[in-house]
């Protein structure tokens, strides 16, 4: 168990025993939301474990290295960016990717590079919401603006990473 999965922990019984004395309803209220709240991730969630177990079985460890390992430079913080942003899906699916990519030896530069475009570069995003609410001058000016953003957050993550010694 880590430290931080204890203090969430901590924190959750803190808030229920708060919902209670504050109205005992208040409690059971709230476990019957975080309940539905549970049935409604699980699915996604589960398809993120079942992704990122995958790609750790199915991508070769030299190829990971090669392409978006330590040393794979900016051709490495281009690859993770293009996948970052193509990535479709919330969190549930981003961050068991992610984990498993790291396990499977994928730097930490790109690890950043694809969260920072995965957030803010989401293609289906840009598609489905951005061009028919805010239209194409703006998407342009945006992606243009933040575009380089991940490449330059991966290169500044992979320099400091290697300079911090902390377990």
């Amino acid at each position: 168990m880590t430290k931080t999965l204890i203090f969430m922990g901590a924190l959750a019984l803190l808030a229920t025993v708060a919902a209670y004395y504050k109205s005992p309803s208040l409690a059971g209220e709230g476990f019957r939301f975080a309940w539905r709240m549970s049935l409604a991730i699980l699915p996604a969630l589960a398809i993120g474990m079942v992704l990122g177990g995958m790609v750790q079985v199915l991508l070769p460890r030299e190829l990971l290295a090669a392409y978006a390992g330590e040393d794979s430079g900016l051709t490495g913080l281009i690859i993770a960016t293009l996948a970052g942003a193509v990535t479709p899906g919330g969190p549930f699916v981003a961050f068991p990717l992610v984990a498993s990519l790291w396990k499977a030896g994928t730097g930490v530069g790109p690890l950043i590079a694809y969260l920072s475009a995965w957030s803010l570069l989401g293609l289906h995003r840009i598609l489905i919401y951005e061009l028919p609410i805010l239209g194409p001058r703006f998407v342009l000016v945006r992606v243009i603006t933040i575009g380089l953003v991940p490449i330059l957050a991966g290169f500044i993550a992979g320099w400091l990473y290697k300079r911090f010694d902390i377990p």
